[in-house]
């Protein structure tokens, strides 16, 4: 093996055809897209030289914008609750149910693997205010209040969105932090307790410190798929009402695929890709920062 390791021939013949593949279908697409932020157009309408000209377009966009802090809200929201509940579970799992956890597990983990078209149609018929009341209008009433028009606002429609997103994604969550968990030594644990360490000292001292890797792994997981949403929303309000529920990821959609402008289409995927480097750098550096203190 270190023969071969050392044989540069045999290292560049065992490596060439995973970075062929790679480039082909990961650098040369961001190439080809980064080219286009500087053209207007598209393949059937041909393609022009436009400079700078997109990247002005972008800054002085008020529905990029909006799009951008829907996207901002989302992401932040979202990550806290899939990294808090995911924990919690993976504590619930670890510590309390132990070995039962595993029927627990599946049935959290279920909605993970349901498609997202049918989740949606779930939860529309769950939120709905016309033409009859769904089931949540329909406890509100019970209990002596009115119906929402849930999906009829950006506001409410914002939640129905991370009430939904959060029900399918903290499964998913709750087992890669368990996972996390396993690596704790038991034996340390033990010893913790054995000196006295009640539950949230040792939670505090122990769990806690030794469970970060996972958390943070989890946190660049979540914050950069919470940044480039687009099937859950697009399912369940196309965007809508208006604009108020268009992230990004959708704004870009549309501007390329419905309106033919993959230049301008192109110069918003810029930003997105802009904005996960910047959080994925910035949460490195704070576990760095954590782990030399």
């Amino acid at each position: 093996m270190k023969s071969v390791l050392g044989d540069r021939k045999a290292i560049t013949l065992l490596l060439t055809p995973a970075l062929l593949v790679y480039t082909l279908i990961i650098l040369l697409p961001v190439a080809w897209s980064f080219g286009l932020t500087f053209f207007t157009g598209s393949v059937l309408t041909g393609f022009e030289f436009t400079g700078l000209k997109n990247f002005e377009r972008l800054f002085n966009d008020p529905y990029v914008w909006d799009a951008f802090w829907f996207t901002v809200k989302y992401a932040v929201l979202m990550t806290l609750l899939q990294v808090v509940l995911g924990y919690g579970l993976a504590l619930l799992y670890q510590f309390v149910l132990r070995r039962s956890s595993v029927i627990v597990r599946t049935f959290v983990f279920f909605p993970v693997v349901l498609p997202t078209v049918a989740i949606a149609i779930l939860y529309q018929k769950l939120f709905q205010s016309a033409p009859s009341d769904g089931l949540v209008n329909e406890l509100l009433v019970n209990v002596g209040l009115q119906s929402v028009d849930w999906l009829g606002a950006g506001t409410t429609a914002f939640v129905v969105i991370v009430i939904m997103d959060v029900w399918r994604s903290v499964g998913f969550y709750g087992v890669l932090i368990f996972s996390g968990l396993l690596d704790i030594p038991d034996d340390i644990i033990e010893s913790a307790r054995m000196d006295g360490a009640k539950s949230f000292k040792l939670f505090r001292h122990i769990i806690l410190p030794m469970s970060l890797p996972i958390l943070f792994a989890s946190f660049i997981f979540s914050i950069n798929g919470t940044i480039k949403v687009f099937d859950s929303v697009f399912a369940l309000t196309g965007g809508g009402p208006g604009n108020s529920t268009t992230p990004l990821t959708l704004y870009m959609y549309r501007t390329a695929f419905q309106y033919s402008d993959f230049g301008y289409g192109s110069t918003i995927a810029l930003l997105l890709t802009i904005m996960c480097l910047i959080v994925t750098l910035l949460i490195f550096r704070s576990s760095r920062r954590d782990n030399t203190v």
